[in-house]
């Protein structure tokens, strides 16, 4: 059996940057197991292996709805923003998919995604607003994210297991991309299963550094750990910014946000807030690599 596979680096227009994802087209889902699709995940040991497959039997060229599944190395996911931008760069800009908007069928319920010009893919997402979390419960954890001091508040979004940790407006750019958080000692605190991943963020302002190489600033930026899900810094995150956009719209009074996730590789991600309690997120897209599993 041989199995269709692109790399694609997503939330970013350069190869090589933003958040890398592996796409499978998958033509026939009986014909592998569970066991076989995480084995392919952990072979390709990115953050995140999607599959995309033709339920429906249209074919992917002009196929205009799809099932959808994220895995990481380690496990399945319910939802993965990055994976499912690159999903959709793969149908419209390399397989030449002629329908104006894809539906992907998730665990997280159906997700549209249309062509955003230049090379970019505009997703619509659940949002996830978090809730304000007693730091106190929570006190082990946080003593391992190397930040107290500069901790503005903390919240927990319960859908998608994420916690948010505000940092402190006197804080810069440079002081995030710093931190070196201990993300075993985070996994070991927390082994309820009640946090799978941590957002920490700060709001952008140019006075603290957070503009792109344009000069725009960004209304806020934040960097994501889930060591729970196999991944110690994840590059960029879709999921994470369906509750950090959440929030920041609510805390900022704005529907249109522009964030930055700053890890090593980063990322820019334009967030539209919806009056329908869903999200637009948009990012562009850099396809590195294709080729082909041989499985047997």
């Amino acid at each position: 059996m041989e199995l269709p596979v692109y790399t694609v680096d997503a939330f970013t227009d350069v190869p090589f940057q933003g958040n890398p994802a592996a796409v499978c087209l998958v033509n026939n889902e009986k014909s592998l197991s569970e066991e076989k699709l995480q084995q392919i995940a952990a072979e390709m040991n990115l953050s995140e292996t999607v599959y995309i497959i033709d339920t429906h039997k249209t074919g992917f060229t002009s196929g205009d709805r799809f099932r959808i599944r994220w895995f990481t190395p380690t496990n399945e996911v319910n939802l993965c923003g990055h994976a499912t931008v690159a999903s959709a760069s793969v149908l419209f800009y390399q397989l030449n998919n002629q329908s104006d908007r894809i539906t992907f069928d998730s665990a997280s319920g159906p997700l549209t995604t249309e062509r955003a010009h230049p090379n970019g893919i505009t997703m619509n997402f659940p949002l996830n607003p978090p809730a304000k979390q007693d730091e106190e419960e929570i006190a082990n954890l946080l003593q391992h994210i190397g930040t107290t001091a500069r901790i503005h508040s903390v919240y927990i979004c319960k859908t998608t297991q994420n916690l948010l940790i505000r940092l402190n407006d006197s804080t810069t750019r440079l002081d995030l991309e710093s931190l070196r958080p201990d993300t075993t000692a985070m996994m070991n605190a927390e082994p309820t299963g009640k946090v799978k991943g941590v957002i920490i963020t700060l709001k952008g302002t140019t006075d603290n550094g957070c503009v792109d190489k344009a000069g725009e600033a960004y209304n806020f930026i934040s960097r994501y750990f889930a060591p729970w899900n196999g991944i110690p810094e994840d590059p960029v995150t879709g999921s994470a910014h369906t509750v950090s956009g959440a929030y920041w719209s609510e805390v900022l009074q704005k529907k249109s946000l522009y964030a930055r996730q700053c890890s090593k590789r980063g990322g820019d991600v334009r967030i539209q807030i919806k009056d329908d309690g869903r999200v637009n997120l948009t990012g562009q897209s850099a396809i590195v690599l294709k080729g082909t599993f041989i499985l047997s």
